[in-house]
């Protein structure tokens, strides 16, 4: 193999350059050229493209975002469009290709698969956390540090004015931010997409809670079943008017910022062995990392997402929060 390509693509995650600073680094000192293409599936589809070094990649380990940038691709779900991104990898002479992104990427990874003959190798690039494969995908762990952070400064004037705050992280499909933040933040109620959530049970401890404590934070991802933040803090004024009730929702905050250190050397090190997978001969199987080992899922398994939540964190924060 003498060439790779390299993409990032779907939503930005923290520690996306990280992850290709390694694929460029280990690749060079493989011997083998890159080629990064500019706003994922787009670019290559575009053939916009740049021939990456190690001086490309210098200095960008602790920017969040990604220097390749990325985009959503429609045209890419098109057989026009998947024959013409084919092509351009042929002409650059490109014999192996990795995909930094989320279950979309992958997705996409799985049809050009079958228009090109090159093995393909995915990381796992999201905020959500939502991928078979891993503990902890590129993303996640800045962002719940992120919503935390946010948190804690909130709840700062949630007990000044003896105030309910409901926060609202994204999460539209999985509740994996708002569950860990949660329980770090010590929120006293979680509301996500993966339960049935009672606003009848929430509101009556709400009302439990109106002597006990100062502050009140209520978290909830954005595919909640009542609609989001707004919508849960008006059920809560109607049955009970007589709370102050605040809403935040902390949006694309939660995309940005410098990594982890945590996230800086998982993106490290799953960037570091998809070279390694090309190397090996491996194709279609994402990257990943379960109890601090490098292990492979193929792509069919890791685009599925996680359709519950740990049943013990949640016991847990309905313990710690009383």
């Amino acid at each position: 193999m003498k060439k790779i390509g390299i993409i990032t693509s779907g939503g930005d995650s923290p520690g996306m350059n990280a992850c290709l600073r390694a694929v460029v680094r280990a690749a060079v000192h493989f011997n083998m050229e890159v080629t990064g293409f500019y706003k994922g599936y787009e670019g290559l589809i575009d053939n916009d493209y740049v021939n990456l070094n190690t001086t490309s990649v210098s200095g960008i380990i602790q920017r969040g975002g990604t220097i390749l940038k990325t985009a959503r691709s429609k045209r890419f779900f098109t057989d026009e469009g998947q024959n013409k991104a084919a092509q351009h990898l042929k002409d650059h002479g490109i014999g192996g290709f990795v995909v930094i992104g989320g279950d979309g990427s992958f997705k996409g990874a799985i049809e050009l698969s079958k228009k090109i003959d090159i093995p393909i190798i995915g990381c796992p690039g999201t905020i959500d956390n939502d991928l078979i494969g891993t503990d902890f995908t590129i993303g996640y762990d800045t962002a719940i540090n992120t919503v935390v952070e946010a948190v804690d400064k909130i709840r700062d004037t949630a007990e000044s004015h003896d105030r309910i705050f409901v926060i609202e992280v994204m999460g539209r499909d999985a509740g994996l931010i708002a569950i860990r933040s949660a329980i770090a933040s010590g929120a006293e109620a979680l509301l996500v997409p993966e339960m049935k959530n009672d606003i009848e049970v929430l509101i009556g401890k709400i009302k439990n809670w109106r002597t006990s404590k100062s502050s009140k934070i209520v978290i909830v991802a954005e595919g909640e079943q009542y609609g989001g933040a707004y919508k849960v803090a008006e059920l809560i004024k109607k049955e009970s008017p007589e709370f102050d009730v605040r809403v935040t929702v902390l949006g694309h905050i939660q995309r940005g910022g410098n990594p982890t250190c945590m996230e800086r050397v998982n993106a490290s090190l799953m960037g570091y062995n998809a070279v390694i997978a090309l190397r090996n001969g491996r194709r279609n199987d994402m990257v990943g990392i379960i109890n601090n080992k490098i292990t492979f899922t193929p792509f069919e398994k890791s685009v599925k997402h996680i359709e519950q939540l740990d049943r013990n964190l949640l016991n847990m924060i309905e313990v710690l929060s009383s």
